[in-house]
């Protein structure tokens, strides 16, 4: 039998997972073995009897900085024995901003390793070294990167085969297609006087699809500018009508913290 795609956390807080994973389909994905969750404690390799993991940063300035040498025994120990296509990363603020086609591409590989950063920030020799690419969730900052590395990982488990029930339920929603996901309704199919729009109880499975595309490129177009500049480029090149704009997105590091702040 194959092994599970499987999630290597290293953190200072591993009593913190699996948390919200283990609830819902993603819980159960991962109760029934679909997919596999492993925490290192970051502690457990400190070189100290103090168990000490950061040190005051070079050049002066506020807060701690995890030290290099700690974070990569700890790296080495996750790595040892795994594929060695495993892909890892650094949750930081300071990183490529994450997007649905990176976890479609983390689905289909063998697992990947998470360094959850804390404090003000993390050794860049760390990174460089052992070729840990560094992520962000959003253009926020966090305590650490415990939360966003669930974010990830939920997203990921969910789109593993196995977890969710019905498969197209994770193919026709939001990002699929460069596009934001049409708007949804239930019954009642009236409240509070606003009632399902007449098309979405028709009868007609064409109109309905069209009126959900349509609604797709209304909303994309109006709450993401950056994703409606890139669907509009793509289309145009598709049809020759010429170059699209270019979509930029932020990896903002956030602003000066407290000298206690612990980042992600």
């Amino acid at each position: 039998m194959p092994s599970p795609w499987t999630a290597t956390v290293l953190t200072l807080f591993p009593q913190a997972f699996p948390g919200p994973l283990g609830l819902s389909v993603v819980g159960r994905g991962l109760e029934q073995g679909f997919w596999a969750l492993e925490t290192l404690d970051i502690r457990d390799f400190a070189m100290d009897k103090h168990r000490s993991v950061d040190d005051t940063p070079a050049g002066g300035g506020a807060g701690m900085i995890m030290r290099a040498d700690v974070l990569s025994a700890a790296f080495d120990a996750a790595a040892a024995g795994q594929p060695a296509d495993r892909p890892a990363f650094l949750l930081s603020p300071r990183g490529r901003p994450l997007r649905q086609a990176d976890l479609w591409a983390l689905a289909q590989g063998p697992g990947v390793i998470l360094v959850c950063g804390r404090f003000e920030g993390v050794d860049a020799r760390f990174a460089d070294a052992r070729q840990v690419e560094e992520v962000s969730l959003a253009d926020i900052v966090l305590a650490g990167g415990e939360v966003a590395a669930m974010a990830l990982l939920e997203g990921v488990a969910r789109i593993l085969p196995g977890v969710v029930g019905d498969p197209q339920s994770t193919r026709d929603e939001s990002f699929e297609g460069g596009l934001l996901e049409y708007p949804q309704y239930t019954r009642p199919a009236v409240w509070e006087g606003r009632a399902i729009p007449p098309v979405l109880v028709s009868g007609d499975h064409g109109a309905v699809a069209q009126w959900r595309q349509e609604q797709r490129l209304a909303v994309t177009r109006q709450r993401r500018p950056d994703l409606w500049a890139a669907h509009s480029g793509e289309a145009g090149a598709k049809t020759g009508a010429g170059p699209g704009t270019e979509r930029g997105a932020g990896s903002g590091t956030g602003g000066k913290e407290d000298a206690n702040d612990e980042r992600h």
